[in-house]
């Protein structure tokens, strides 16, 4: 009995020896003057080897925070090591969307976000600080931000993801506080149309971009992403589109994050032309 409880401890000791570690910092955002926390977990390894790591940046959706993230997928920590990757998650505040909104300057996500986290990542941890070690994938509203990020930097972000994202902003011109960002969909028709993904799609028809996005079948933007996955075919942009049952919930989200960061491993695993 008590060899069982022995070799039992040293199991359990040697997953949670095996598993990567959390920080929380703070970063100063010089666009919205105060300092905004992230999360970043790094592998096991970190702290033993020299080498540099591959960065998956990891966006929550509305009303979520910066340790949303780990605090519903504390696997995250064993991904990481499995992964040999960082994982990086930035607060976009409650409804930013990851946009510089044009209305508050009190929102500019998309200047915190790709520029002022990307760059105190790589000056304070062992990065490969490229494009081709460097990822962004969320969910909801961080997939929506996601894919508008990685679209719009090409030259930050290689590959990006998104799940259960709203690719078709109009349709929820009315909730999520998206006008209160954009403007009145009226006298600001061609903003909506610059940051919904739906619509500026059209524009990144030779994108580099490596790109990821999946919805569950009952979610309540199931039918957006199906239509972008159809335009982007018709539009001939290389992508992976997956469908499977689930809703709009953190038992999907659970799931398909580690679809992603195998899809993403893969990207960092080519070596580049």
């Amino acid at each position: 009995m008590r060899y069982t409880i022995l070799l039992l401890f040293v199991f359990c000791l040697s997953i949670s020896s095996f598993a990567g570690t959390v920080d929380t910092i703070a970063i100063y955002s010089n666009s919205m003057h105060k300092s905004i926390k992230a999360v970043v977990i790094k592998p096991d390894s970190y702290k033993l080897k020299k080498n540099s790591f591959p960065v998956v940046y990891l966006l929550h959706g509305y009303d979520g925070w910066y340790s949303n993230w780990i605090i519903r997928v504390p696997q995250l920590k064993e991904y990481a090591d499995a992964y040999q990757t960082i994982i990086v998650c930035p607060d976009g505040a409650k409804s930013s969307w990851y946009f510089d909104s044009p209305v508050d300057t009190n929102y500019r996500y998309e200047t915190h976000v790709a520029t002022e986290v990307v760059s105190h990542i790589d000056s304070h941890y062992k990065t490969v600080a490229d494009k081709d070690h460097r990822a962004i994938t969320g969910l909801s509203m961080g997939g929506h931000g996601a894919l508008f990020l990685g679209l719009r930097h090409a030259d930050i972000f290689g590959a990006a993801g998104s799940i259960s994202g709203g690719m078709d902003l109009k349709e929820s011109k009315n909730r999520y506080d998206i006008s209160k960002r954009i403007g009145d969909t009226n006298t600001q028709s061609k903003v909506w149309n610059d940051m919904t993904i739906i619509s500026m799609i059209e524009a990144y028809t030779g994108t580099p971009l490596k790109i990821i996005f999946d919805c569950g079948d009952k979610d309540i933007f199931i039918e957006s992403n199906r239509r972008l996955h159809e335009k982007m075919r018709q539009l001939k942009i290389p992508h992976d589109y997956t469908e499977r049952p689930g809703q709009h919930n953190w038992d999907y989200w659970k799931n398909s994050i580690s679809y992603h960061l195998l899809y993403f491993q893969k990207f960092f695993s080519i070596k580049p032309q």
